[in-house]
């Protein structure tokens, strides 16, 4: 994957912090920041799929491929979220042949 840089302003406590946790692991800043940006991402990725599911506008398979993760991963976290498994015969159709 081809890299580009991105820039941003910190304040100097969150410059601190970030120091601080790179330090304790292990990293420079450069690499302490991708990880946070990364997780980040990943984390918003999930709670718009949570959102999407839980309004009813996308289906389970659909939420999990929206978040990047298998749907086990998915339905394993629902209860942390308050959701309940809405998963019809269609879906379970849909599933079977590979559609999801």
């Amino acid at each position: 994957m081809r890299s580009r840089t991105v820039s941003t302003r910190l304040g100097e406590d969150e410059i601190t912090l970030l120091d601080d946790l790179a330090s304790r692991s292990g990293m420079d800043r450069a690499g302490m920041t991708k990880t946070l940006l990364r997780r980040g991402l990943a984390e918003l990725r999930y709670d718009e799929a949570v959102a999407a599911y839980r309004s009813g506008k996308v289906t389970l398979s659909r939420a999990a491929e929206m978040a990047a993760v298998p749907v086990w991963d998915f339905i394993a976290r629902m209860r942390e979220q308050g959701l309940s498994l809405n998963y019809g015969e269609q879906e379970l159709e849909d599933d079977v042949r590979g559609q999801f």
